[in-house]
């Protein structure tokens, strides 16, 4: 693994990492220490749907890959504390089919943790948002007609402008700053010698909705 990158993220290039991953409580660890620092098992547990053993057992699972680590110990030195190896994570399917295997797995729990997230914004956090906050708000489906090559470009522009933000110290944040989450889905579509008959169903009525949207990781990955 690799945390050389302008996001600072953790890169799993290992198929049995990402398989580690694929798991709904060990994305849960993770999530929480992305967003509140470093923990004990006993911290963590209510929010990720374990008793404090199995948290334990999954952190030191986790620690095995290098996603997790020791962190200072705390006030109470009897409790082990750990924190999140990087700030993201972020893995790329390798050529082979086991890790395309395991790329598809990380990637499907990644979907089910995630996809849901905008609706329970929607419910829980607009509503009780100021004014310019809710302004600032939104999403965008936006669809362009790429290469390989271009398509990574587009990337690599996307974390040029998010990389100073990612990587600033709290000191450097202006007063009023507040976590902000950014999903970015990257979905490629099929060959066009199959968007005739992809057309055509939506004109038929059969296709009804299309969207798309990025953590690291983390990319993946992201998570921040």
């Amino acid at each position: 693994m690799d945390s050389e990158n302008r996001l600072g993220d953790i890169e799993i290039t290992d198929p049995q990492a990402m398989r580690a991953l694929a798991h709904p409580v060990r994305l849960a660890i993770l999530d929480r220490l992305h967003r509140y620092g470093p923990a004990t098992a006993t911290q963590l547990s209510p929010d990720v749907g374990a008793t404090p053993s199995v948290t334990s057992w999954h952190l030191r699972h986790l620690a095995g890959f290098g996603l997790v680590r020791d962190a200072e110990a705390g006030t109470d030195r009897r409790q082990r504390r750990w924190e999140a190896a990087g700030r993201g994570f972020r893995f790329r399917a390798p050529e082979d089919e086991e890790g395309r295997s395991a790329a598809r797995a990380l990637s499907r729990e990644m979907f089910a943790r995630y996809g849901e997230l905008p609706d329970r914004w929607s419910a829980e956090v607009e509503p009780g948002l100021a004014p310019e906050w809710q302004g600032a708000a939104g999403l965008a489906d936006t669809r362009v007609v790429v290469s390989v090559e271009e398509l990574a470009a587009i990337q690599d522009g996307i974390e040029r402008v998010l990389a100073p933000y990612v990587t600033r110290g709290t000191a450097e944040r202006p007063a009023g700053s507040r976590g902000v989450r950014l999903l970015r889905y990257v979905l490629p579509e099929p060959d066009e010698d199959r968007d005739g008959d992809w057309a055509e169903e939506q004109t038929e009525g059969r296709v009804e909705e299309q969207t798309e949207g990025r953590t690291g990781a983390d990319g993946t990955g992201a998570d921040r």
